[in-house]
């Protein structure tokens, strides 16, 4: 039962980029690339680093402080918190519990999750169905600090990472035609290795004269990635919005992972939605990974609102292959 005056879902919202812009020309001249090479092929203009000071958790903080101020409710109806992240402060322990100690959160359990770019959605549909089953609000963080994990003579990773965090509070619908209305979550490790840090677990342990390269992402067969990113996020998209019976031009709003905008742009055409509805930070922010569409969905709010009854559709794929599609009524 819902104790939070009818209001439900997604209520609140926050983002964090660091102050530090890295434009392409300074990439592109580090790798011997020509003026325009960057954004002709990602869409990308610039992007944002963390300073040295800071860690995951400093730039998780003022997203999910930024969300719970937008929702309104007191922070202790907070009964969980889920950071998705790929670069944690440490290791062991995770990071979610000291984010909850650095917000007050006097009632909040913690957990990160690593699902890679897609690892919000798997966190927003674990907070909705636990939010439902509980009935108390949920916070929901992703925030990555990847200028870190680049490798700088690697082309492929580093004209796409970024650091930047974004998040969202979500409570139990309040009527069917909020919340989650459709999902769609799935992994494909026959891909496994397109995408990866190979050092640091426990396949390739860490050893003292570890190459930094095994440290650092790899990403490889572009190509590959490419096709396999625009088919799967195509299907996934088509496959939620038949099961809620929901026509693309009836979606309000789409908030893909922003991964490069011409995978964007070839999903966007095969399923069939307007240009317009489409959340786009890639070119000024670049990929931050699972941060990018909770991001987006803060960010956009400047120029855009989500009103009641609005259906957004939010679509990632990363590395693992991890993927996934959410169709989530306002």
């Amino acid at each position: 039962m819902n104790s939070f005056k009818d209001r439900g879902g997604l209520i609140g919202f926050g983002h964090y980029a660091p102050e530090r812009r890295v434009l392409n020309a300074e990439i592109e001249h580090d790798l011997g690339l020509e003026e325009g090479w960057i954004e002709r092929r990602t869409g990308i203009r610039e992007r944002r680093y963390v300073s040295s000071d800071q860690a995951l958790t400093d730039i998780a903080l003022p997203a999910a402080q930024m969300a719970i101020e937008d929702s309104g409710i007191d922070p202790a109806k907070i009964g969980l918190t889920l950071l998705a992240t790929s670069t944690p402060d440490h290791l062991l322990p995770p990071s979610a519990p000291l984010l909850v100690h650095k917000l007050g959160l006097p009632n909040s359990g913690g957990i990160d999750m690593a699902g890679a770019c897609a690892g919000f959605l798997y966190a927003l549909a674990m907070a909705d169905a636990y939010a439902k089953a509980q009935g108390i609000a949920v916070l929901v963080v992703a925030a990555n600090i990847l200028s870190r994990r680049i490798n700088p003579a690697e082309r492929a990773s580093r004209v796409l990472f970024a650091d930047a965090a974004g998040a969202v509070v979500v409570l139990p619908p309040a009527h069917k035609e909020q919340g989650i209305l459709a999902a769609d979550l799935a992994s494909d490790g026959a891909y496994y290795d397109l995408i990866k840090i190979p050092g640091g677990g426990s396949r390739t342990p860490y050893r003292p004269d570890m190459d930094p390269n095994e440290y650092l992402m790899s990403l490889q067969g572009g190509q590959t990635v490419f096709a396999k990113a625009v088919n799967t996020l195509t299907d996934s998209a088509m496959k939620i919005l038949g099961q809620a019976d929901v026509k693309p031009s009836e979606v309000d709003h789409w908030a893909p992972h922003q991964a490069n905008s011409r995978i964007i742009q070839a999903v966007g055409t095969n399923f069939g939605i307007n240009a317009d509805k489409t959340l786009m930070t890639l070119g000024e922010y670049g990929n931050s990974s699972a941060a990018t569409i909770p991001f987006s969905l803060s960010k956009c709010r400047e120029n855009r609102s989500y009103k009641a009854g609005d259906k957004i559709l939010l679509s990632a794929i990363g590395a693992g292959f991890v993927s996934g599609s959410l169709l989530i009524g306002m």
